[in-house]
């Protein structure tokens, strides 16, 4: 847990517990933070100085909490941009993707297209990596993270090691591996 406290300090309080009154808040923190400790490939990014394209999938459960935690921000020297579609084929080239769609069959059928594509999938349904989701978030008293190291790599995505460590369940090799 010291570790995790270290990695995403801004979220967290010392006590180990999280003090926030919207987990979504504590969820666009570490959009913004995978963007430091995710690899992704030159082919993920138009061009050497384009921004990040952060896409919200579905019904947008941020609200402006997104543009709050991402404006005036870069990281690698480059700015982040926050777009949100209803449909796959709305977003333009994103590096990340937050799922946001209730519905199983929806969220299969966004993770089976973008399978394979040099972007980050991240959402908070409870089947998202078995789904085909990347990273899974869980907010509550405390942050829980889980990874499909899997599918990670199959987009060619780098998941650093520190974020493995801090993760509670990963899913390596087709199994479930809990970590804490």
């Amino acid at each position: 847990m010291a570790l995790l406290f270290v990695l995403f300090l801004p979220v967290l309080a010392g006590s180990q517990e999280l003090i926030v009154d919207n987990p979504y808040k504590v969820k666009a923190a570490f959009l913004r933070n995978f963007a430091h400790y995710v690899t992704w490939p030159d082919k993920a990014f138009s061009g050497s100085s384009s921004p990040w394209c952060i896409g919200i999938l579905g019904r947008d459960p941020f609200g402006k909490i997104l543009e709050k935690t991402f404006g005036g921000r870069t990281e690698q020297g480059r700015t982040f941009e926050i777009v949100r579609a209803e449909m796959p084929d709305e977003l333009p080239k994103c590096q990340i993707v937050f799922v946001a769609y209730k519905d199983a069959a929806k969220r299969r059928a966004v993770l089976a297209e973008l399978k394979d594509k040099p972007v980050l999938t991240v959402g908070d349904a409870p089947g998202f990596l078995r789904e085909g989701g990347m990273i899974r978030f869980q907010v509550g008293d405390r942050v829980y993270m889980s990874i499909n190291l899997d599918q990670a790599r199959a987009s060619d995505l780098t998941i650093q090691t520190r974020m493995l460590e801090v993760s509670r369940d990963i899913l390596e090799n087709g199994e479930v591996h809990h970590m804490r």
